[in-house]
């Protein structure tokens, strides 16, 4: 190997390393903002989200691709969950099973994240990788509550699911059990979306 040769190959090797650097870095803030959020670290979490050029908002687990609202929406914290919305985290992303953070609030009957989701433009019949819509699966829940609260945001109870081609209708009318189900998803109208002071923690 010639002298030129040997030059070469340590400038592209030192190009290569350089161009790592950001990457891990970026890599190692993503994985301590979602940290900091799990451990509810405020100061933490402002840092990284300040830090010029950050992305970290919208960071993805790389195992799961739960982002920072999943999070806060799986332990029912509404003032995190505004805060992160008012920061400016996208409430349409999806983890690995195409669930947004609106479907898990509906699965975990928070309705306070759902109202909170909803008038921070989560899509309301977003699906997931089943095909079911938030809809659908407060349905299933029998939770007539949600289930209002979904129809008055514009949900759209004929939307059909892929696992067995029925929407929150037909699931409804399977329904012998709830009293007023079949009737919610008929009787709800078009209302308006939700307002409020969007707060967030004190740090």
């Amino acid at each position: 190997m010639t002298t030129k040769t040997i030059s070469a190959f340590l400038g592209l090797a030192a190009l290569a390393m350089a161009a790592a650097t950001p990457a891990r870095a970026q890599f190692s803030d993503n994985y301590n903002f979602l940290k900091a959020v799990k451990d509810k670290d405020g100061q933490k979490v402002t840092d990284l989200i300040q830090k010029p050029g950050s992305t970290v908002i919208n960071s993805r687990d790389v195992t799961s691709g739960e982002n920072a609202l999943h999070i806060v929406v799986a332990r029912r914290d509404a003032t995190w969950l505004a805060f992160l919305l008012a920061k400016g985290a996208n409430p349409n992303l999806t983890d690995n099973d195409g669930n947004t953070p609106l479907m898990d609030a509906v699965q975990g009957r928070f309705e306070e994240g759902v109202r909170t989701l909803l008038a921070n433009r989560a899509q309301v019949d977003k699906v997931n990788d089943s095909g079911e819509t938030p809809l659908i699966r407060a349905v299933q829940l029998r939770d007539v509550g949600l289930v209002r609260l979904l129809v008055a945001q514009g949900a759209n109870p004929d939307k059909r699911d892929t696992i067995a081609g029925m929407s929150a209708k037909d699931y409804a009318k399977r329904d012998n059990r709830t009293p007023g189900l079949a009737e919610a998803l008929d009787a709800a109208k078009a209302g308006a979306k939700p307002t409020g002071p969007v707060q967030g923690p004190v740090f």
